[in-house]
């Protein structure tokens, strides 16, 4: 099926804008989890070293993915993060996601290389900085 004449095609800009902002407020829960201890979990709150330092780029990518600022590099280090916590927690559990409960962090960091590839959407601060006068008339 060709993807010019797939229904959703004209929304596929916003709908990359809505993946964006969802994952952003999703990211920022797990930062807030780490730095705050809400919402609360079994590790949740009095973050240190590298949990403290994933609470940070957790909370402030999050926040800045859910806005659309500095989108690109911002979805490239979240991805790396994301790999690194696959990597560092649950590869050596075993070696299959499945089994290892890491399916998440690997979707989390394939779907944030997608956005620093595809960009932030029309839908964002990003957007909003390059936009000519000409453009938005």
């Amino acid at each position: 099926m060709a993807t010019s004449t797939f229904f959703l095609s004209p929304w596929a800009a916003r709908l990359l804008s809505v993946m964006r902002i969802v994952v952003g407020l999703l990211m920022i829960f797990h930062g807030t989890q780490k730095l705050f201890g809400w919402p609360p979990s079994d590790h949740a709150g009095g973050a240190t070293g590298l949990m403290l330092v994933a609470g940070i780029l957790e909370f402030g990518g999050g926040l800045l993915l859910l806005i659309g600022l500095f989108t690109r590099p911002v979805a490239f280090i979240l991805s790396g993060l994301m790999a690194v916590a696959y990597f560092m927690a649950h590869a050596p559990q075993h070696a299959l996601p499945i089994i290892n409960q890491g399916e998440l962090a690997v979707v989390y960091s394939f779907v944030y290389l997608y956005i620093a590839a595809a960009g932030p959407g029309p839908w964002s601060v990003d957007a909003a900085r390059t936009r000519t006068p000409e453009a938005v008339a």
